[in-house]
């Protein structure tokens, strides 16, 4: 609590203030919530939620953070300002949820590897298509889902996999994935013949495939999408599959560790769910998926 009693007052009133102060909107106590209402940290609605009762890191003003590059279709021009691109779109309706005017939202830059880490953040919440995992649970937290992603498939269009229908057509394919992500763990379902190769992001999975270095990559579905059609010179989807190892794909915001932001940040994306924006967001900026050609 910054708040502290002015030099003058009488114990009592300097008592008043204290009381008043403990329940003040925070200053900058930091997204681990150390001066955050109670009320919030066991928010069971949004009305419990106003901004002003909210443990921010800086007062007044919503804290986003995501990568850098933001890709499509995620972002748009790697400006998640705009509010066009799924995850910045949804990112400013959970601050609309929340009482934030897009005025009140402040972007900033963080990389993927160290966002799942363990420690202090500097920022609310990170938006930046974090799978939900129990393992990266017991470093961060993790709103409720937004997004529920199939994993997808990516080679060239003249490689002798790209006319394959099913998985096991797959294994003998030379694979490569983020370090980390859950597309890596869904390699597994394929049961490949070598261990697949795997880099600090996808565009260098992506780059990987387009030097020969592996045949395939395996990315989520609306990252297929931008990397086949934005980043990639002759590559097709070969198609997508629901993983089944592992954990299942959703994507959540990511907060600090014990955040007390946590609840009312998943109060928001609950509130998006029940009244079909996620939906309808989601029909705007992801819409290709059903284009794909499912693997089992």
């Amino acid at each position: 609590m910054n708040i502290s009693p002015s030099t003058g007052l009488t114990g009592l009133a300097a008592l008043a203030l204290a009381l008043t102060a403990a329940c003040a909107p925070t200053d900058s106590a930091g997204s681990d919530g150390a001066s955050s209402s109670s009320a919030v940290a066991t928010a069971t609605s949004l009305a419990d939620c106003k901004p002003a009762d909210l443990p921010l890191l800086k007062s007044g003003t919503f804290t986003i953070a995501t990568d850098d590059p933001a890709f499509e279709p995620w972002f748009v021009d790697n400006d998640p300002t705009t509010g066009k691109g799924f995850e910045s779109a949804v990112a400013y309706a959970v601050a609309d949820k929340l009482g934030f005017a897009k005025d009140d939202v402040t972007w900033v830059k963080a990389g993927f590897n160290q966002a799942v880490q363990a420690g202090t953040k500097s920022f609310d919440v990170d938006i930046n298509q974090f799978s939900i995992t129990k393992d990266r649970a017991k470093a961060v937290d993790f709103s409720s889902p937004y997004y529920s992603a199939a994993q997808a498939i990516i080679t060239l269009k003249d490689s002798k996999f790209a006319g394959a229908t099913s998985l096991a057509e797959l294994k003998d394919a030379k694979l490569g994935a983020q370090v980390a992500t859950t597309s890596l763990e869904a390699i597994k379902q394929i049961a490949p013949t070598s261990d697949p190769l795997v880099y600090d992001d996808t565009t260098k999975a992506a780059q990987a495939l387009q030097n020969g270095q592996v045949d395939a990559v395996v990315a989520d579905l609306p990252s297929a999408y931008y990397l086949t059609a934005a980043e990639l010179d002759g590559a097709t989807i070969v198609g997508q599959f629901q993983p089944t190892t592992g954990e299942s794909e959703q994507f959540g915001l990511l907060l600090a560790k014990d955040s007390k932001l946590t609840p009312c940040v998943s109060l928001a994306v609950d509130a998006l769910a029940d009244d079909g924006t996620l939906k309808a967001l989601q029909e705007e900026w992801l819409n290709q998926a059903t284009d794909v050609p499912e693997l089992k």
